[in-house]
């Protein structure tokens, strides 16, 4: 068990690491859709960006070098979750990303940040976090997922082995469509995306003059690489090995980077069990972690601070926010970290898509509020959402019913 013990304490102290860092420099994703849609500062989502793209860059030297073996994550035995799985689950990424996009939004920040406030003392959070634990918990080990979602999402999901595709990797693809290496592509399919998009936050110099989201986003590529560095190098590979020779073998063991919606619903199972060692997993660590690390950061520069709601709205709001998480998350296999970092430093078209639907499900729904609280009861929730979509130049400006604001 003390190769088990390692890669919990491994991630635990990343987490703690990234808990620090984002506490200190307010990294939040739904923050960064926030200062995109309201004030057209992309600061924060330029820090977001760059770190999807060193992540993608870390994971292909990881591969290049051999130092990982990134075929564990395409298996369901070997990787948690999935993400390179030939079995490409659209309508899973689009309808969880929308609905988690949604959820943090009303719930005032995603799965991180939900627990990023849990340890700087906002009791609002510690809602959110049990609410969003427990449909988590619903989605993970019962057959609420598969009855409610999965059944009538199943025949449109396309599995791309049938083409003869390994997985659901864009180097994969584009090797197989222009019949070329698929390893050699791969590689340098990630070197141009990862260098485009860290490009583009570059461009920027309201984001490299703010040493903030710079070092946000630094921080976050690196324990993000190094968290597949542990799980799928050596000390992983050593991991699944023994576990074969396991009498039971721990939950959510293998391949995998930080996610922090699983943590929620692990740790209901956790109590569950009666605190079982087998279900102390690397999401439930991390999860500790960054609330470690945003207790400490908060309590050493005093500003650790207590909060309640500010009435019942902001109450039900919240609570519908943690329900829309657990389940969006967990739908989508991954968050704004799990799917938008993690997922995507892999290459896998299906967390490109999570990313894309979380965006525009959170910066919609920033639109109909804003809406709502400008016109008040002249904005009904369909002309709010039609006027939302028309900003975002995804309907024509002529259907709106609401000026612009």
């Amino acid at each position: 068990m003390e190769i088990t013990t390692t890669v919990l304490l491994w991630a635990f102290v990343l987490a703690l690491i990234l808990g620090v860092v984002a506490t200190k420099t307010n990294f939040c994703t739904m923050g960064a859709v926030s200062d995109w849609v309201n004030i057209g500062d992309t600061g924060r989502m330029r820090a977001w960006v760059f770190a999807i793209g060193m992540s993608i860059l870390g994971v292909m030297a990881l591969s290049v070098t051999g130092v990982s073996d990134f075929t564990l994550v395409a298996d369901n035995e070997t990787a948690s979750p999935p993400y390179l799985s030939a079995n490409f689950a659209w309508p899973r990424n689009v309808l969880g990303g929308l609905m988690f996009g949604i959820g943090m939004t009303l719930g005032s920040g995603c799965g991180n940040k939900t627990l990023l406030r849990v340890g700087s003392g906002n009791i609002k959070s510690i809602f959110v976090f049990l609410t969003m634990a427990i449909m988590a918990y619903f989605m993970i080990f019962t057959n609420f997922s598969y009855d409610y979602f999965i059944s009538w999402m199943e025949p449109a999901f396309i599995d791309l082995s049938n083409s003869d595709i390994d997985n659901q990797g864009i180097g994969s693809v584009i090797a197989h469509l222009a019949g070329a290496d698929p390893e050699s592509t791969t590689t340098i399919t990630a070197a141009i995306i990862g260098g485009l998009l860290v490009l583009w936050s570059l461009l920027s110099k309201d984001f490299r003059s703010n040493y903030d989201n710079v070092l946000a986003g630094v921080v976050l590529a690196a324990v993000i690489v190094a968290a597949w560095w542990v799980t799928t190098g050596g000390i992983g590979q050593e991991l699944l090995e023994e576990a074969e020779m396991m009498d039971e073998r721990p939950y959510a063991l293998g391949a995998q980077s930080f996610s922090f919606i699983q943590p929620s619903g692990h740790f209901i199972r956790w109590i569950e069990t009666g605190f079982s060692r087998n279900m102390l997993t690397f999401a439930l660590m991390a999860g500790f972690g960054v609330v470690a690390g945003a207790f400490l950061y908060s309590i050493f520069t005093k500003n650790f601070r207590i909060e309640w709601f500010a009435s019942f709205k902001d109450f039900a709001s919240h609570i519908i926010g943690g329900i829309l998480m657990g389940i969006g998350g967990v739908l989508a296999m991954g968050c704004t970290i799990g799917q938008a970092v993690s997922g995507t430093s892999t290459l896998a078209m299906g967390s490109f898509l999570t990313f894309f639907a979380i965006v525009l499900g959170c910066a919609l729904t920033m639109k109909i509020q804003y809406y709502k609280i400008v016109y008040e009861e002249e904005a009904s929730f369909i002309k709010a959402l039609v006027a939302g979509l028309a900003d975002l130049k995804l309907l024509p400006n002529s259907l709106r019913k609401l000026d612009k604001i």
